[in-house]
């Protein structure tokens, strides 16, 4: 009776939804789960969105049909429908007081917003009080929201909450305080890192779950110093014991494997503490050899382990017994039927081979096995695992291999990797120049499209560096068969465009070296192969050229050129083709075939391409004339980089003098707003501050801060801004209020950044090996296999690398530059020039620019001589006095810094203290006078600054 009373509760409950939800929400999920295709799956959640949009705008909606609606919005925005409406309903959610619609308020909010969202503002202050809460449900709600939304801006916020929760009675609150600082430190390192030692404490949590989520920051922690956690290499190792012995409790148990999370997590921090430290490494060994040996293969989440000891054996200090050890659980793997587990060791034995190459003959069939399976997975991990056993006796076998699976593969990515491995290969362990040759074209001819554009230079730099070491005879061989081969490949069609390019230069480079191809034979070929893709301008533009050389060498050897009619068809086209670069190719052409034997060998030298070039980048050859275009009145070379900057202020003088001579429109100046102040007879000379110049951002460097404040007295002069109401147009945009004057120093503040460019070199390991226990000791093995196996691992073991190409230039190269003799310059870029910088232009005077506001018609006098700025001591192209314009700021003389800068200037310019003090005090006697107010105003504007002797802070707006 009783069971038919639960079945009827629990279908009572089914027909009214059950659990909390409704009919029609269970409907609906019903419904798309039943959906056959996506158009209908669209139109159901199309028509969900209209429902709930006309429910959430109601006013009166009851708080648990509000939960249920934003759990429909989740199904909404999970299936890929915009469901934004709704976001603000969930972080109200969120600061109600129930506990069931916090957390779905929480969970909603997550699952919605990303850490960058605007609505993220409006629910910090609701985590900061959650944080604080009584309830630990509601504390771990927050949590889990502060790893999802808070961004690097508002960790400042939360981050005292955060550490206080570390102590939290609750190991649950604790573990997910750690998160949430694991989460800080991966999006901010700098806002923890004062908090480091925190990490250290959780270690020895009492819980294993706090202890469990502090090994994960502190993996991230040790990958970036591992010198710096050294000394909790005995505490991980404990740790390790205590787990693998089963004295944690049964509940951190999966598939009977004692926390094998947490295992696995520890060995990959002892493996980065054990790598290069024998003293460390001697530590970690009897707990790996502990954990291998009760390792159970039989469960995925054994072998996991199995194999992560592996990987820590690999980065240990080497140890026999270790490696006899992970050997043995390698041939588990490889014995086995699954291939996730072959996968698995086939990996693991590409770690082990750079400790021990040795252990690859016991796998050596295995390895094939994998070579041959048809998952294309394991087939490319294997490849990997050949790749690093590549050496001199099997590289044939080996780069065949792969050149095979290249042409059968069609992904064009993995297909460029297998092509760029081959050809590393090839550079590296070639045993002729033959078989080097041959290889490089098969790469060419099936992947030439998708080999990097170095490759294909790396392979002219190579043909023409050569192999041998002091050794011509080899290099003019490796060249001879480079010659025959791509002259037989050149007629084959589809042809990639860089190795038809290769082609072209090889064949002008030394087609006609060895003399037994004459240049009649070579040039026609080059012909018909641009003629056959005359699409392809780069072909072409290669084919020009490398006639060009040919050319060239029968000039310089001093034997008649005779042109074919193909060739000569060939330049005329080049000569009037629309790309300017074949153009040029073409007409330099025609010029070298009308040069002479002796500057044909100058120009084009013979077997040069390895010749280290001089290039005087100062053009010093042109000193003299440089020199007497100054001395006739020539002005200065500017250069690029300064041109846009900052310009010199001696130069205002000669800008002054051009503009006198021309007529622009006529630009007034701004009118202020009327303050609403008391009326005031305002003076004659008062200024009107102008809108900001487009050169004041060029003129404004932004790596250089300036400050600068001025004293003045109260009646010291009539000439000052008004900038009462005036919206500021520098810093915050708010309105200037009238302040007293304050005296200080004047200082300026130069700060230069500098930018360091760390280089990080990549080191190639080149290993080698495998194992394999064969499991088919029954079955006899074929001979083409045992064949194939003798080729991969019957050769020598040592390993027999040559250099790199880069690092192989032979004596060959060095005898072209042993008699020259090299000029390094070093190119000194002027600094460049300073604001307050008043003195004679040493090096370069900028050109005269035209400021139109300079130019104010009616005004001011054009005509007006200039030279009551400047003493009569100074020339026409020497600065204005550059004081007399800022003579109504009494200049303080408390610093001594300035004071030497005073002096500095007027002796640079020339000017003694009487002069200098007898302008200022001129200026200081003069009334109102508007031109000359004016005047003053239109040379200062062209430093993009407005000088006023009663508004103390106006430097320091400006220029700060």
């Amino acid at each position: 009776m009783e069971q038919l009373k639960t079945i009827g509760r629990e279908l009572a409950m089914g027909s009214q939804g059950g659990f909390g939800q409704s009919k029609e929400f269970l409907d609906l999920i019903k419904s798309i789960g039943e959906t056959r295709s996506k158009a209908e799956e669209d139109r159901i959640v199309l028509r969900e969105i209209e429902t709930l949009k006309s429910r959430l705008s109601s006013p009166n909606t009851p708080k648990f049909k509000l939960k249920e609606y934003l759990i429909r919005l989740l199904y909404v925005e999970m299936l890929g429908h915009d469901a934004s409406f709704g976001y603000i309903h969930a972080v109200k959610m969120t600061h109600d007081e129930n506990l069931l619609l916090k957390r779905t308020g929480y969970l909603a909010v997550t699952l919605f917003l990303n850490e960058d969202h605007d609505l993220i503002i409006l629910i910090v202050n609701t985590i900061q009080k959650d944080l604080k809460s009584d309830n630990y449900l509601v504390v771990c709600a927050a949590l889990n929201a502060v790893c999802r939304l808070i961004n690097e801006e508002t960790i400042p916020a939360v981050l005292p909450q955060v550490v206080e929760l570390l102590g939290h009675q609750k190991e649950t609150v604790r573990k997910k305080a750690v998160m949430a600082l694991h989460r800080f430190y991966q999006r901010a390192p700098g806002s923890v890192s004062h908090l480091i030692s925190n990490f250290r404490k959780r270690l020895c949590d009492n819980d294993p779950g706090v202890m469990g989520a502090t090994l994960c920051p502190l993996f991230d922690l040790i990958m970036t110093d591992v010198d710096s956690y050294k000394d909790l290499v005995v505490s991980f190792v404990n740790i390790l014991k205590q787990v693998a012995e089963r004295r944690l409790p049964k509940s951190y148990d999966y598939h009977q494997m004692p926390a094998p999370f947490v295992q696995i997590k520890l060995l990959k921090i002892l493996s980065l503490l054990g790598s290069g430290d024998k003293k460390a490494s001697e530590q970690i060994y009897t707990i790996v050899g502990d954990i291998i040996r009760k390792s159970d293969s039989t469960s995925n989440i054994g072998n996991a382990i199995l194999y992560e000891c592996i990987c820590c054996v690999s980065s240990l200090h080497p140890n026999p017994k270790l490696l006899e050890a992970a050997a043995d659980a390698i041939s588990k793997f490889l014995k086995s039927d699954s291939h996730n587990l072959r996968y698995l060791g086939i990996d693991a034995l590409s770690r082990l081979i750079k400790i021990s190459p040795e252990i690859a003959e016991q796998h050596q069939l295995a390895v094939i096995d994998c070579l041959e399976d048809p998952d294309d997975t394991l087939k490319r991990k294997t490849f990997e695992l050949l790749y690093k056993m590549t050496k001199s006796s099997n590289v044939e076998v080996i780069v065949d291999r792969m050149i095979n699976y290249m042409i059968s593969i069609n992904d064009s990515h993995y297909k460029t990797e297998i092509a760029s491995r081959c050809v590393e290969l090839a550079e590296q362990f070639a045993p002729s120049n033959r078989w080097f040759i041959q290889t490089m074209n098969k790469v060419f001819e099936h992947a030439g499209d998708l080999v990097n554009s170095k490759v294909a230079h790396n392979l002219m730099r190579l043909i023409a560096e050569g192999f041998g070491e002091d050794d011509d005879a080899v290099d003019s061989q490796l060249r001879s068969s480079a010659v025959e081969s791509y002259l037989q490949i050149m007629g084959e069609p589809k042809l990639p465009s860089a190795f038809l390019q290769v082609i072209c230069w090889v064949l002008g480079e030394y087609g006609t070296a060895g003399g037994k191809y004459s240049a009649s034979y070579i040039t026609g070929k080059l012909c018909d192969l641009a003629e056959a893709h005359s699409t392809d301008d780069l072909v072409k533009a290669y084919a020009v050229t490398a006639l060009m050389k040919i050319y060239s060498f029968e000039i310089a050897a001093g034997r008649k050129v005779d042109i074919l009619p193909e060739c000569q068809s060939l330049i005329e086209e080049m000569l009037a083709s629309h790309s300017t670069d074949l153009q040029q190719r073409a007409y330099e052409l025609q010029a070298i075939l009308g040069l002479d034997a002796h500057a044909v060998k100058k120009i084009m030298p013979v077997d040069s391409t390895c010749e280290d070039i001089e290039i005087d980048k100062n053009l010093s050859f042109l000193d003299g004339y440089v020199q007497q275009s100054l001395e006739n009145g020539a002005q200065p070379y500017i250069p690029d980089s300064e041109r846009s900057g900052m310009y010199n202020i001696n130069n205002f003088k000669n800008q002054e003098d051009l503009e006198s001579s021309t007529h622009a429109l006529r630009f007034e100046a701004y009118e202020i707003p009327k303050p609403s102040l008391p009326p005031v007879v305002a003076s004659s000379t008062e200024l009107v501050p102008v809108p900001e110049l487009s050169y004041v951002a060029d003129i404004l460097q932004p790596t250089t801060s300036i400050t600068s404040a001025s004293s003045s007295d109260a009646g010291s002069s009539d000439l000052k801004l008004r900038l009462d109401g005036v919206q500021r147009k520098w810093g915050r945009p708010n309105y200037s209020t009238p302040e007293p004057p304050k005296s200080s120093n004047n200082t300026v503040k130069i700060q230069n950044e500098a930018t360091l460019h760390d280089s990080v070199g990549i080191s190639n390991s080149k290993a080698r090996v495998v194992s394999y226990d064969s499991r088919k000791q029954q079955v006899e093995i074929p001979p083409e296999k045992q064949k194939l196996a003798a080729s991969l691992f019957g050769g020598a073991s040592k390993s027999e690398r040559r250099h790199s190409s880069s690092s192989q230039k032979t004596s060959k190269t060095q005898n072209h530059t042993a008699d020259k003799s090299h000029v390094a310059v070093k190119t000194s870029q002027p600094p460049p020039p300073d604001l307050m910088d008043l003195g004679e232009p040493s090096s370069n005077i900028s050109a005269p620019s035209i400021d139109p506001f300079k130019q104010l018609e009616g005004l001011l006098d054009l005509t007006q001589d200039t030279t009551s700025l400047s003493t009569g001591g100074v020339g026409a192209t020497e600065a204005p006095d550059f004081s007399s314009l800022f003579a109504d700021m009494s200049l303080s003389a408390q610093s001594d810094d300035f004071a030497s800068q005073v002096s500095s200037v007027n002796s640079s310019n020339g000017l003694g203290g009487s002069t200098t003090e007898r302008s200022i005090q001129q200026q200081l006697n003069k009334g109102p006078n508007l031109k000359e107010a004016l005047e003053k105003d239109a040379l200062v504007r062209q430093l993009g600054v407005t000088p006023s002797g009663q508004n103390p802070n106006l430097f320091k707006d400006l220029l700060g």
